[in-house]
């Protein structure tokens, strides 16, 4: 289950998309953001995994992934300088939906093991958008992460409207 776990983010390009665009902000704001987004992403997508094996039923889910990867597109394309505390807020809303998306699709007595893998599959698409965002050179590279921040929200409206 921990192999199952590490790749279901890694299966779906809603996942992938919104999990780099975490990382690309995160670099992009720098200073502290660039732990502290990340670890409130990933603590809050296992809360909402929790809520999801607890029989929790949450609305919206999908049409929240989906507004996850629009939003935060669009936080990296226009390159936002958001304060720490708001930023923290603005991925823990959407890791949480993202948490249960991976919880309704579990099996429950394998928990543990497959929350343990998409949490570190998790990290790693952050550690690629935080890479990506630090190995970018003024001004050109930082022009191609906001483009790739724009394609990210394109394809979050192409999920919404499909």
């Amino acid at each position: 289950m921990l192999i199952s776990g590490f790749t279901h983010p890694l299966c779906g390009v809603d996942h992938i998309l919104a999990m780099i665009a975490v990382g690309l902000w995160s670099g992009l704001a720098g200073t502290r953001a660039v732990w502290i987004w990340p670890s409130v992403f990933v603590a809050t997508m296992l809360a909402g995994f929790a809520a999801a094996t607890l029989g929790l039923q949450i609305p919206l889910v999908e049409p929240a992934i989906a507004a996850s990867i629009i939003v935060l597109g669009l936080l990296v394309a226009l390159a936002v300088n958001a304060p720490l505390w708001l930023g923290a807020a603005i991925v823990a809303l959407f890791a949480f939906f993202h948490g249960r998306a991976h919880g309704a699709e579990s099996a429950v007595d394998h928990a543990i093991a497959y929350a343990s893998g998409f949490a570190f599959a998790t990290a790693g698409l952050h550690a690629i958008g935080i890479t990506l965002a630090f190995r970018a050179e003024r001004p050109k590279g930082r022009i191609a992460l906001r483009a790739l921040g724009a394609l990210a929200a394109l394809t979050g409206v192409t999920l919404i409207t499909a």
